[in-house]
């Protein structure tokens, strides 16, 4: 299968794809969706820079990465994946217990646990960055982020952006 060739929406002139993710939750559930797209971005050798943001960096955070956990209270398509009643999910352990079931389930489609999963892309080339004023506003420094990431405004980010297919996830 072939790639489409988007056009470079920057208007530069050049043909070169480059990707750009914002990453703003930090659950479980919703820490893949960037890692999986940064990947294949990278598989494809689309130039891919992932901005986390808010909750977000809790998927580079050292301290958080490994420990990322499913939502269950206000998370209504968990409960017909795991066959539950909304009001189920505010039990105690119910959290637990749907983490350790999607950590399960994403091992058996053989993807690394988050924290590695942050590893391979940067391995790849991709581009990793906190929000400074996210980062600020949650008394982070930048070693408390995974090694190789940077911090970066946001308008340094759009500047990165600029000319990119860009999504916020």
């Amino acid at each position: 299968m072939s790639l489409p060739n988007f056009p470079n929406l920057g208007g530069n002139g050049n043909s070169h794809r480059k990707l750009c993710l914002i990453a703003s939750k930090g659950s479980l559930d919703m820490a893949y969706p960037p890692l999986i797209l940064a990947n294949a971005a990278r598989m494809s050798g689309i130039e891919t820079h992932v901005f986390f943001t808010f909750w977000g960096l809790d998927i580079i955070t050292k301290s958080k990465n490994k420990h990322l956990r499913v939502a269950t209270v206000g998370n209504p398509n968990m409960h017909p994946w795991f066959h539950i009643p909304t009001l189920l999910g505010a039990l105690p352990g119910m959290s637990a217990a749907a983490s350790w079931m999607m950590r399960r389930e994403i091992a058996k489609l053989d993807f690394p646990p988050v924290d590695e999963f942050v590893q391979v892309i940067m391995d790849s080339g991709a581009c990793v960055y906190g929000c400074k004023m996210s980062m600020d506003m949650m008394k982070l420094t930048k070693q408390d982020l995974v090694d190789g990431a940077e911090v970066l405004g946001a308008m340094e980010f759009l500047e990165i952006a600029d000319g990119a297919q860009t999504l916020f996830i």
